[in-house]
């Protein structure tokens, strides 16, 4: 049951992004760039620094992919390139989550944060937890962002997910 949750986080993920990148993509490049006073400034740095965090975390789960040493990297201005990167961590997590193991779940791996360079071990489970959730927060964010341009923004409701793919 454990890991069916999380092969479910994960799908919901990379379906909340695909909903949110498809409203993104209708707006013209000012205003994806503009400042709109979040934590990442704008939608631009705010769906970056999902894919960067997701790739940081990756990389310390899997010891593969890129990883980039800053929280704030741009890693693409472009959003056509932002977008094509997006789906292909997302595929990257469901896959990766697909082949974890309830043991795997509940092993242990070491890492040095960015913040704070000392080394400190976590469980992959709970970790797992807070990376789906982390992005879910700063989706939220840039969900307002959509809302404060008046775009009609999309629904990233779990459960809208859950009943739209029949896993309700």
């Amino acid at each position: 049951m454990y890991h069916e949750q999380f092969v479910a986080l994960a799908a919901y993920n990379a379906w909340a992004n695909a909903r949110l990148y498809d409203v993104v993509a209708s707006m013209d490049n000012a205003r994806f760039h503009e400042d709109r006073g979040v934590f990442f400034r704008s939608l631009c740095g705010t769906l970056n620094h999902i894919l960067t965090a997701d790739r940081i975390w990756l990389r310390r789960l899997t010891g593969a992919g890129e990883a980039p040493d800053r929280l704030d990297a741009i890693l693409f201005e472009d959003f056509d390139a932002l977008r094509a990167a997006r789906r292909s961590e997302d595929a990257r997590f469901e896959t990766y989550v697909v082949s974890l193991s309830e043991a795997d779940l509940a092993s242990t791996f070491r890492y040095s944060p960015i913040t704070r360079p000392e080394p400190v071990e976590g469980r992959v489970g709970p970790t797992l937890l807070h990376v789906f959730n982390h992005q879910t927060h700063h989706r939220g964010q840039a969900h307002a962002v959509l809302t404060g341009f008046g775009v009609d923004a999309p629904s990233l409701d779990m459960i809208a997910f859950l009943r739209e793919t029949g896993r309700a």
